[in-house]
C-alpha cells in the first residue's frame, strides 16, 4: 500500500538523520516527502561541517498532516532549535499526534516535541545533552537504541539509524494509533 510521509527540516538538519530514513521509506515503495519553511533548497550538517543542499519538496504552509500517514523529525542542532520557535512547524507536528499518526524523531529532534507540548509522560530517548530538557518536560527518557511509545519512535544518534529506520516503517505499517494528546 501506497504511503506518503513528511520529513520536516530546515537549514542545519543532520545530514544522515534525513538522507538514510528518507532511502529508507523510498525502498518500501512509499513517497518521502522534504517539508520545510522554507522554499527552493535547505543545507544540510555533515557531521562537522556544512554538507549537501537538499531539495525541499513541499513547503510547510502549502501542506498539512492529513496529507500524510507520517512524519519525520530529522535531529542536528540547528534544525530543531529553528523548527521549535516556530508556530507553523508545532501546529503541523501537533496535527499528528491528535490524528494518531505515527512520528519518529531523532538525536536532538525531540527539542521540537518539548516546544509542541507532547512529550509529557511519554517514553522517550535523545541524544544525551537533550536528555534533562527531555526529563524536565515530564517525559521517561531511556538509554536506548530505540524506544517506541504509541507510535512515537524516537532514538538517540546517527548510530541507531538502522534500529530507528525498521521501527519507524514498523509502525507506519501499523498505521493510525491512538491519539497521541
Amino acid at each position: 500500500m501506497e504511503k506518503k510521509i513528511a520529513i520536516l527540516a530546515t537549514h542545519g538538519f543532520e545530514e544522515v538523520e534525513l538522507s538514510s530514513p528518507k532511502e529508507y521509506l523510498e525502498k518500501q515503495g512509499w513517497q518521502a516527502d522534504i517539508v520545510s519553511p522554507e522554499s527552493g533548497s535547505i543545507k544540510s550538517w555533515a557531521s562537522t561541517d556544512w554538507g549537501k543542499d537538499y531539495t525541499v519538496d513541499q513547503e510547510l504552509k502549502n501542506v498539512k498532516a492529513s496529507d500524510y500517514d507520517a512524519l519525520v523529525l530529522p535531529g542536528g542542532v540547528l534544525n530543531p532549535d529553528k523548527l521549535r520557535t516556530d508556530e507553523n512547524a508545532l501546529s503541523f507536528i501537533k496535527d499528528f499526534f491528535e490524528a494518531g499518526k505515527p512520528v519518529a524523531a531523532i538525536c536532538h529532534g525531540p527539542q521540537i516535541l518539548i516546544s509542541a507540548d507532547l512529550v509529557k509522560g511519554r517514553k522517550m530517548t535523545s541524544y544525551p545533552s537533550v536528555k534533562v530538557d527531555l526529563v524536565n518536560a515530564g517525559a521517561d527518557w531511556h538509554d536506548q537504541e530505540v524506544v517506541v511509545d504509541k507510535g512515537l519512535v524516537t532514538s538517540r544518534n546517527p548510530d541507531d539509524l538502522p534500529a530507528f529506520n525498521k521501527k519507524m516503517v514498523e509502525e507506519i505499517k501499523e498505521g493510525k494509533h491512538q491519539p497521541q494528546v
